[in-house]
């Protein structure tokens, strides 16, 4: 695949982002490089890739499919194959042969798009890439961008030039891994640019008919709506202080249709949205946010200095993550979310908690991450 000759320097950049699976944490934090790249360079050729869906679309339904019964029957079995050392050797094999098959798809894919640079914010396209590079010997800009505060094995391949990481922990621990630090960056979780943006808070409670004088608290379970949502919601009904509620189903319909049927019967004041394009708006108002601890909404979450409660987090990334923030103090984990309201109580009477976990959120939130690794990928 030709590369442009510097006299094109004056070419507007080709950069493609490559994720798995629409609803993901994935696939946001490749929006969110998106729209900081188009701030910074509005004539920048951008292609946003579902890589799974493009190389094995049927695969993709089916791999999907399976993950989510996994994680909602049997949560035990990822927690177990997640970054074990025996699966990672074992799958060396498979993934070889995988990367091979669909390396014809993404090398039309590449000599139609021929792009400056390759960011992959999932472990499966980036080694489909790095495989590529290697086959065909090119010097393609390839760049990992890690969502989760523990990086797995999956993600280690020698053709990958940079490695983007959430935080100083992150990287000491990759480099522990064998990629030699000198290609190690901490950046940031990439998240929508828009949460840095100034919102007038009073504004914003009149939009939504809420009380500015009320503790308001936001409930979510990442896009799918996963994890203990009803049971938490009823846990809060015991909530000593009166309390207002921001509830997000994402894409769960079957969720958000039980708690509308059940909403009138509750005294607390709840709204509810399905998958919402306004969290920016919902977390800058919210005095706790109670969710599961995705990459991307843990970052969204740091950088707004707001106190997260995690309930229940999924075996794998988000168990990790949540040892990572609790361990920084800028978290609370529960194990029993029918218990949470005795937790909300105890943060709400005691203002110096709640501000101790806003601190800790603030020390290790990265609010610039979308925007710096923008700035890295133009200068490739």
């Amino acid at each position: 695949m030709p590369r442009r000759e510097n006299l094109e320097y004056m070419c507007p950049k080709r950069i493609v982002l490559m994720y798995i699976s629409e609803v993901s944490g994935h696939h946001s934090a490749t929006i969110a490089i998106e729209k900081a790249l188009r701030v910074l360079e509005p004539q920048a050729e951008i292609s946003n890739i579902n890589a799974f869906n493009y190389t094995n679309p049927i695969a993709e339904k089916i791999v999907n499919s399976i993950y989510m019964g996994i994680i909602k029957v049997a949560p035990g079995i990822w927690d177990y194959l997640y970054d074990n050392p025996e699966i990672v050797k074992c799958l060396e094999g498979a993934k070889h042969n995988v990367h091979k098959k669909n390396t014809p798809k993404l090398k039309r894919l590449f000599d139609k798009l021929n792009p400056d640079v390759v960011v992959c914010t999932q472990a499966f396209p980036c080694g489909m890439v790095a495989y590529y590079k290697k086959k065909y010997g090119l010097n393609l800009p390839l760049i990992a961008v890690l969502t989760d505060y523990v990086p797995h094995s999956y993600w280690v391949y020698d053709s990958v030039d940079y490695y983007i990481t959430p935080s100083e922990d992150v990287s000491r621990r990759l480099i522990d891994k064998g990629v030699p630090a000198e290609k190690v960056k901490s950046l940031g979780i990439p998240f929508d640019p828009r949460f840095n943006e100034p919102l007038a808070r009073d504004a914003i409670f009149q939009k939504y008919k809420l009380s500015s004088g009320l503790p308001t608290l936001l409930v979510m379970g990442g896009g799918q709506g996963l994890g203990p949502i009803k049971t938490i919601v009823k846990s809060l009904e015991k909530v000593d202080k009166d309390i207002q509620e921001i509830v997000i189903t994402g894409t769960n319909k079957k969720l958000y249709n039980s708690l509308k049927r059940k909403i009138k019967k509750y005294k607390k004041k709840i709204i509810i949205f399905g998958y919402t394009q306004n969290i920016n708006e919902l977390m800058h108002i919210a005095d706790i946010v109670i969710s599961k601890p995705g990459g991307v909404t843990t970052s969204e979450v740091l950088a707004k200095g707001k106190p997260m409660i995690i309930v229940e987090p999924l075996p794998g990334q988000e168990a990790n993550n949540t040892a990572y923030l609790t361990k920084k103090g800028a978290a609370i984990k529960v194990d029993e979310p029918q218990k949470i309201n005795s937790v909300i109580d105890g943060l709400l009477n005691n203002p110096y908690a709640l501000k101790q976990l806003q601190e800790a959120a603030k020390q290790i939130g990265r609010p610039n991450s979308s925007m710096d690794i923008a700035r890295l990928l133009l200068k490739k």
